[in-house]
């Protein structure tokens, strides 16, 4: 995929760029949202801004793209390309702006590297860059059309659940009465506010209900900053949204979605608010007769915390599942208390894990599958916000 005299000079470069990609990422953002303040208002999460993670984000999901193109030259890492992709398709990022980020991330590139970035340099980076967007480019473009385009649609708040004190659920119909596309169990779907300062903020919220063509289901935990700024999005639905409030929904998007048949095996590992998909997956597979048996784990401060407890309960009872439950605090009986260990919860062979939650839980899990049997490549994921696992392993 990469020219080999760009292979060359990317491998000899790596070090230096990737050691400097948190600098330079700092500076491209600074960069572009100076000449294009409607990106942050409008587009970029301003939390995620303000923290740091997007940017740790970016840098790692660029050097891990530059290190699969060194060590698997006649391979694409999809798997990561696939999950940007529906994230950026669910925003709907145009493919005009892929040159606006390299105007601004080459500048920045230049600026913090100075004469290190010769014309040989720049062709070889650029050269990365360019199959990354041309590759993200492609799949945006056909899930897009999958779906009839990127639009913005009205949703109208049907019915409000409190389902613990920092967990709200909201049920949606849609508000111009049209038909609507099922989506699959795990995917979510970006939501569009206005916020009193009039910037427009999007954030994704998985579908935490069954797939079903009347209504759409999510579940919002409001965000405590502690020592950052809370939460705005997640803050402006719990204050401000009441049943008859119309909200704007993308269509569904995500790639954490069940690809097996009724006799794969499955484990489904969740940690805090990363209930949604699974609720939605046991959903699913209680409605469509799965065979096999389905291992359910979930990791919680405590019950009340557990968002959607009483319907994960509910539909693992419907099928051959075993039900295994982590409390840190307050552990009833046929629970246990502190943190989920896997140690002596029995995987059958040929599982397929789906983890979503806090990166250190997935981690651990993931680990401890693969210790278990399980291959790398039937253990999928869900990160809610920047994807920092890739920021992790580059």
């Amino acid at each position: 995929m990469l020219s080999e005299q760009s292979a060359a000079t990317v491998r000899a470069t790596l070090p230096a760029v990737g050691a400097a990609l948190g600098t330079i990422t700092e500076r491209f953002y600074a960069g572009l949202f100076a000449a294009r303040p409607e990106l942050l208002a409008g587009l970029f999460n301003r939390g995620n801004q303000a923290a740091g993670t997007q940017r740790q984000a970016l840098a790692g999901s660029v050097a891990a793209f530059a290190t699969h193109l060194l060590h698997q030259p006649d391979q694409r890492p999809d798997a990561m390309l696939h999950r940007i992709a529906h994230k950026h398709a669910s925003l709907g990022v145009t493919p005009e702006q892929y040159g606006i980020v390299h105007e601004h991330l080459f500048a920045a590139i230049a600026d913090v590297l100075g004469d290190a970035v010769t014309p040989e340099v720049a062709a070889a980076w650029g050269e990365v860059y360019w199959l990354m967007a041309n590759a993200l480019i492609a799949v945006e473009k056909r899930l897009g059309e999958e779906r009839g385009g990127h639009a913005w649609r009205p949703w109208e708040v049907v019915e409000r659940v409190t389902e613990t004190a920092d967990v709200a659920t909201f049920r949606l119909r849609p508000a111009d009465g049209g038909p609507v596309r099922d989506f699959l169990a795990g995917q979510y779907v970006s939501v569009r506010v206005t916020l009193p300062d009039g910037a427009r903020q999007i954030r994704q919220y998985s579908l935490s209900g069954a797939p079903g063509p009347a209504l759409r289901q999510i579940s919002v935990k409001r965000v405590h900053g502690g020592d950052a700024p809370d939460g705005e999005v997640s803050n402006h639905l719990h204050t401000r949204v009441a049943v008859g409030d119309v909200l704007e929904l993308s269509e569904p998007y995500g790639d954490l979605v069940l690809d097996g048949g009724p006799d794969t095996p499955l484990l489904l590992a969740s940690a805090g608010v990363g209930v949604t998909p699974m609720t939605a997956m046991l959903a699913h597979l209680a409605g469509s007769g799965h065979r096999a048996p389905v291992t359910v784990v979930h990791g919680d401060r405590s019950p009340a915390t557990h968002a959607l407890r009483a319907d994960h309960e509910a539909y693992a009872a419907k099928l051959p599942a075993a039900v295994h439950f982590w409390y840190e605090q307050d552990a009833p009986a046929g629970t246990r208390s502190g943190l989920v260990d896997l140690t002596d919860v029995p995987v059958a062979p040929g599982t397929r894990a789906y983890l979503c939650g806090p990166l250190p839980f997935m981690r651990a899990v993931r680990a401890q599958l693969i210790g278990k049997g399980v291959t790398p490549a039937d253990i999928h994921y869900e990160v809610f916000g920047p994807d920092l696992w890739l920021a992790g392993q580059a």
